[in-house]
């Protein structure tokens, strides 16, 4: 063959690999987009953001309304094996907190699941979440602390909590008061964004 041809087929094949790198989103309602359209959650907006910055990734949004973290440690092996992503952002344990789940049991389930995650050969974006204070000083900060110590021990990055700067500003959740509005998931994305965005490697030309 041709160098010149060679050179062409092997950058043919470069370009296939980065086209197929997959972010995995792997969280609950708050990044299912609950009471939202598709396109307003956050994921899709990573999607976006993504192709905009020139990044070839594939954004794959797993995420289950009313997940803990038991739930996504269970479900856990066989989306690797389904999508095999380069990436997963594990995005789980409010509904733990909402639950009073003891929070050693929530760091367990975490630590198992980046584990499970870094064996199938993905990178691991952990994202934390905060409990209000009605559940007490005591187990808030405990709460957080686990999110905390499984990134440490674990060696991957942190995104202390999904909600940073709006979680006390009632206009940017629904009804309910716990799920954000779609105006709030351009919040959360640049949230996400900042801890991703290094994880990903080099950009190629911006579309």
């Amino acid at each position: 063959m041709p160098l010149r041809s060679m050179l062409t087929f092997l950058l043919f094949l470069f370009a296939g690999a980065a086209q197929a790198a997959t972010i995995m989103v792997w969280g609950d309602s708050l990044s299912a987009g609950y009471g939202l359209k598709a396109e307003e959650a956050w994921p899709t907006l990573l999607q976006t953001r993504l192709e905009t910055e020139g990044f070839p990734h594939r954004v794959v949004n797993a995420s289950v309304s009313g997940e803990t973290s038991a739930g996504g440690r269970s479900r856990l092996p066989a989306a690797l094996n389904t999508h095999k992503p380069d990436v997963v952002i594990i995005e789980l344990g409010a509904n733990d907190g909402l639950r009073g789940l003891p929070t050693k049991l929530l760091a367990a389930n975490l630590d198992a699941m980046v584990s499970e995650a870094r064996k199938a050969g993905s990178k691991i974006l952990l994202v934390g979440m905060q409990m209000p204070p009605n559940y007490g000083p005591a187990y808030t900060r405990s709460f957080s602390a686990a999110y905390a110590e499984v990134a440490r021990t674990a060696g991957v990055p942190l995104v202390p909590f999904l909600l940073e700067g709006f979680a006390d500003r009632p206009e940017f959740f629904l009804s309910d008061g716990i799920h954000p509005t779609a105006e709030a998931q351009f919040r959360v994305l640049d949230t996400v964004w900042a801890a991703l965005k290094p994880m990903l490697g080099q950009a190629t030309a911006k579309r």
